[in-house]
């Protein structure tokens, strides 16, 4: 018998002894679809402790089993609000910051307080969501092409390829409907990657500018000040992860 197997032969027989037992999926369920669907009431209703009876022991060391139940529950609350209809970018950027934030947690009482902030921000943002536009089949198609494609050359012509429309077509229904052209858009998606990446890693500006395709460096430091009033250097400086403490 393989020793998988065998590890789990042997804890499905202390889970009967011990009378160990697994959340109900239809309960699991029932809270991420609250999260889903921005319904900040049933999240407290359904909300149970990180961790508590039923969650499966992951580790010996309460701490760290804590912050494991923790990013798999982050794991399925980004997956379920990206089916909800929150951009790819901003689901994945908040599982990043949060996990983050975890891995820096020095108590079970943190790593608490962080679960219930965490929660109940996916829970806030996917109420804004479902109170504000909802985007047609072909914008929300182009919007995870232009996330997918952020560190490469994206010209419109090979998005309304993609999504089966004409150019001048698609040009006019993504100013209507998000408000903005998509080249301006592009633009906006590419600064807020190089804010994160600026923060959380340590790529210097210049590979952050040619990782997301801009034309030139000159040109990454003119676009990202154009919308965030700093040069990248300066955003670095203000908010690198070496500053987080100070905050």
């Amino acid at each position: 018998m393989p020793q998988s197997e065998k590890e789990l032969t042997y804890r499905s027989f202390l889970n009967r002894e011990y009378s160990f037992k697994h959340s109900p999926f239809e309960k699991e369920f029932e809270f991420y679809d609250c999260v889903k669907n921005g319904d900040t009431e049933g999240v407290k209703r359904h909300m149970t402790p990180l961790g508590g009876s039923g969650a499966g022991v992951l580790s010996e060391d309460p701490l760290r089993n804590l912050k494991y139940h923790f990013i798999i529950t982050i794991a399925l609350i980004t997956r379920f609000c990206v089916e909800g209809g929150m951009e790819m970018e901003t689901a994945y950027t908040l599982s990043d910051l949060y996990i983050s934030k975890a891995d820096k947690c020095v108590s079970e009482k943190d790593i608490h307080s962080l679960h219930r902030e965490a929660v109940l921000d996916f829970t806030e943002q996917m109420n804004r969501i479902s109170r504000g536009d909802i985007y047609s089949k072909p914008i929300i198609m182009t919007m995870d092409y232009i996330y997918d494609h952020l560190h490469s050359k994206i010209s419109e012509e090979d998005i309304a390829e993609y999504v089966s429309l004409s150019t001048a077509y698609l040009s006019r229904l993504f100013r209507r409907e998000v408000g903005v052209t998509i080249t301006a858009y592009i633009a906006v998606k590419r600064v807020e990657t190089a804010q994160n990446m600026l923060k959380y890693s340590d790529f210097s500006s210049l590979d952050i500018g040619n990782y997301l395709a801009f034309s030139s460096h000159s040109h990454f430091i003119s676009t990202f000040k154009k919308y965030t009033g700093m040069t990248p250097n300066e955003f670095r400086k203000k908010y690198y992860r070496s500053n987080w403490g100070e905050k």
